[in-house]
């Protein structure tokens, strides 16, 4: 069972009853569910993975102290403390009463800051800008089992995708880099005789491609231990995961590098292909480096469109 399905059934079994009889007047202003660090919320956990910060847990949301008081708050820690410690084969720790660091008793307004840098939802330019990728998908991630006060789900509903020209600008950046690495920074280095360089172009190049990848796709990136995975399930473009790896896991002997520079124009042909399907870069063939400019043209708005191309990457 996942660790998801596991949280939502302990919930269902035990911890619905238990809010239910015991905090009536708390139902208004809770909501439950699983979301946040961890393998499980992504539905990525595996034998592997259940080592550490696994457990039959889940995650209760509270407003601010002015709606629900700091004593209720404790008294619904120590009774989620109470609930039973194994369940289906899985063993929950043993916690203090004030939840886990994962699970149990939260303040949405804490979670949410700690997790996206934002108590409400509400992003400045510059933090849309700058906000890694894996915090908002880690803020965005799992399943909300219910929300009676609405407080959450407004949260996650508007951090749920990029702005449009936030989208466009780290696009545009992550094209260049792709240019730069694999294009032309790749060949050059082979020609100046340094293959660890050229692996680090190729590094380069791969780690570009793989966040323009989730960018045309409309999704947030992972951490990256979780990146090829959720890449591998991807709408569109979840065919360059395999050449992808490739590049990353082959040498630049002799007889590998026309196979790996072939690779990286094939994976640039792809792109560009998918950027002229999407009516995103005015410009034609694989020149990564022109597309770029082209969608860097297409922000609307004319602060982040002067700002510099690699203003967001």
């Amino acid at each position: 069972m996942k660790g998801l399905e596991l949280s939502e059934a302990f919930y269902e079994e035990y911890g619905r009853p238990m809010l239910i009889s015991q905090f009536p007047d708390l139902l208004p202003y809770l909501a439950v569910g699983l979301f946040g660090s961890g393998s499980e919320c992504f539905g990525f956990d595996d034998e592997i993975s259940r080592d550490h910060d696994f457990e039959p847990g889940f995650c209760l949301f509270l407003p601010d102290e002015e709606t629900v008081d700091r004593r209720s708050a404790f008294l619904l820690e120590r009774a989620y403390a109470k609930l039973p410690r194994s369940f289906r084969g899985f063993q929950r720790p043993v916690i203090l009463p004030v939840g886990g660091a994962r699970h149990g008793v939260l303040r949405t307004s804490e979670f949410f800051m700690k997790t996206a840098g934002t108590s409400d939802g509400e992003l400045s330019l510059e933090q849309w800008l700058t906000i890694p990728e894996e915090a908002l998908a880690e803020a965005t991630n799992g399943k909300v089992f219910f929300d009676n006060y609405g407080e959450v789900t407004a949260i996650r509903r508007s951090l749920a995708a990029f702005p449009e020209d936030i989208r466009l600008k780290r696009l545009a950046g992550n094209l260049l880099l792709m240019a730069q690495a694999g294009q032309y920074n790749y060949p050059r280095c082979l020609g100046h005789g340094e293959p660890a360089a050229a692996q680090m172009a190729v590094y380069e190049f791969v780690k570009s491609t793989l966040t323009t990848v989730f960018l045309l796709n409309g999704r947030y990136q992972p951490y990256y231990k979780w990146v090829f995975r959720a890449m591998r399930v991807l709408p569109a473009l979840s065919e360059l995961a395999d050449p992808l790896e490739s590049l990353l896991t082959t040498d630049n002997r002799a007889e590998t590098i026309p196979a790996k520079t072939q690779s990286i124009e094939d994976i640039s042909a792809s792109i560009a292909q998918r950027l002229k399907e999407m009516e995103l870069s005015r410009v034609g063939g694989r020149e990564l480096e022109r597309h770029a400019y082209s969608v860097n043209d297409r922000i609307q708005n004319a602060e982040l469109r002067n700002m510099h191309i690699l203003s967001a990457v």
